[in-house]
């Protein structure tokens, strides 16, 4: 299963800063589970949509030079308030440095204002052909992959 966690990007800073969008709707799959009968985000996903917005930042500002960003730390993570059905998750992402093959972030969400979730996040980048070569169309296709992605939701 995989989670798309960023519907559309409002501020985008090359190399600063990026403001983007998730609203939760009750279709989301995960919410048949966590929980039933109370319906909200569950705080990892909270974070991977903030790992997500940030990793837009690297790719617009890097110009889709990495195929492959990943959470490499998260710190300082602190929940405040739930987000449920309904509700429009504001994702705010500062970047305190954007290096060749590592980003440091401060990052946070807020809903009508409010914080539900902040943290420190550190990505590393990379391509897959760094590391063997025979997988350069992979990381070709990955890349035009998140070049179309970044289009939808208005970051490029």
């Amino acid at each position: 299963m995989r989670f798309i966690l960023l519907d559309k990007v409002t501020e985008l800073v090359r190399g600063e800063r990026i403001t983007a969008v998730k609203t939760l709707s009750l279709a989301e799959e995960y919410l048949a589970d966590h929980f039933p009968t109370f319906p909200v985000m569950p705080g990892v996903l909270m974070v991977e949509a903030l790992v997500q917005t940030a990793a837009m930042l690297v790719r617009v500002t890097q110009d889709f030079r990495h195929s492959m960003i990943v959470l490499e730390e998260a710190r300082n993570v602190k929940y405040s308030s739930f987000v449920k059905p309904g509700m429009a998750l504001t994702l705010e992402v500062e970047a305190k440095e954007i290096g060749e093959g590592r980003s440091i972030f401060k990052a946070r969400g807020r809903v009508d204002g409010r914080s539900t979730v902040q943290a420190r996040l550190t990505l590393r980048h990379y391509n897959l052909a760094d590391e063997n070569p025979a997988l350069e169309p992979v990381d070709k296709k990955l890349i035009e992959d998140m070049k179309r992605r970044a289009e939808l939701v208005g970051a490029a």
